[in-house]
């Protein structure tokens, strides 16, 4: 797309705000930094020689899911650790940069290649990470899973009717899941370009006032065939799990797989209703729950055999009932 693709100093997929300090990057076999205070600002020239993040990195770590050795968490943000070796590295940095919600991921030259534009993405049969971020869903990833009664979207990337086109080209979206009020900025929109129906659950209807379905309570409840809802409240009111054929679980802000702990974690630091209402929902939750693949919005993704998946949801159902309520602190998230 035209926005992407030619990277201007302005660039701003969502037309909101966002802002943050320093980036870096490795050219010509040296370090090129940029300064201490306020990274290189979108209407600045860019570092010599390479890849770069522009300083209005929020940290939402989607790039570094992308194209883990290259680009690293720094003093709080992202920063292009070194430069691609090989095509396939190219074409990581490619897909970070089209994921990133602030188009922070800046190539040589500024100018993206639209053909290495790789969204949307697959990761397992009839899987596919949709890409294209929204700063309205604070970064969020969401997913497109193809089936026979009709493909579902869960969450949304922001807004575009071209992205919209190649997602309905893998087949006729009948359903777009919210997992949350965070997620809910681009869900009507998506709902009504594909004549879909749109799900939130009544702990966070004010942000989907117009959902055309509306869960309730804490039992689960069939959405299509073999995809549950399991109602899960903690980071919000309205929070749910949607888990599809036992394999995979799209969990929203839920549970997300950490790269730090090399675990399933919650974000304790980032909980907006209550930490101990999440404790309970694993509680309930967690002998019900079979899944191989764990495909959060915020986090990393994982695939673990079903068997493995369950130890370690057990393994956090324990640690979870300790937590204690603490301030929201976003820069104590342990991606």
């Amino acid at each position: 797309m035209n926005d992407e693709a030619s990277l201007p100093a302005d660039a701003d997929a969502d037309a909101d705000t966002g802002a943050d300090t320093g980036a870096g990057a490795v050219a010509a076999g040296r370090a090129v930094r940029a300064p201490a205070a306020g990274g290189v600002p979108a209407d600045e020239a860019a570092p010599p020689g390479g890849w770069y993040v522009d300083g209005r990195c929020t940290n939402c770590d989607v790039a570094r899911q992308l194209a883990p050795e290259l680009i690293h968490e720094i003093g709080g943000r992202s920063e292009v650790v070194r430069q691609p070796r090989d095509e396939a590295e190219t074409r990581q940095l490619h897909a970070a940069a089209y994921a990133c919600p602030t188009r922070s991921i800046r190539p040589p030259g500024r100018r993206l290649d639209p053909a290495l534009d790789p969204f949307p993405l697959p990761l397992d049969e009839g899987l596919y990470l949709c890409g294209h971020n929204s700063r309205q869903t604070a970064g969020a990833n969401s997913y497109l899973l193809r089936r026979g009664s009709g493909n579902l979207l869960v969450d949304t990337p922001r807004w575009s009717a071209e992205l919209a086109d190649r997602y309905e080209a893998l087949g006729p979206v009948t359903d777009v899941l919210l997992t949350h009020r965070d997620h809910a900025a681009h869900g009507r929109r998506y709902a009504d370009r594909f004549g879909a129906r749109l799900w939130i659950h009544e702990g966070d209807r004010e942000a989907a006032p117009g959902a055309d379905r509306v869960l309730s309570g804490i039992e689960p409840v069939k959405v299509a065939e073999g995809v549950i809802a399991y109602p899960f409240p903690g980071h919000t009111r309205g929070s749910v799990l949607f888990v599809a054929d036992e394999r995979y679980c799209f969990s929203g802000d839920s549970l997300y797989w950490s790269r730090a702990t090399e675990d399933i974690e919650v974000v304790e630091s980032v909980t907006w209703y209550s930490i101990e209402e999440l404790a309970t929902s694993l509680a309930r939750t967690v002998d019900r729950l079979r899944f191989e693949w764990l495909l959060p919005g915020h986090g990393d993704r994982r695939r673990l055999p079903a068997e493995e998946m369950a130890r370690r949801l057990k393994g956090l159902t324990a640690r979870a009932q300790g937590l204690r309520p603490q301030p929201i602190d976003f820069s104590a998230v342990r991606w």
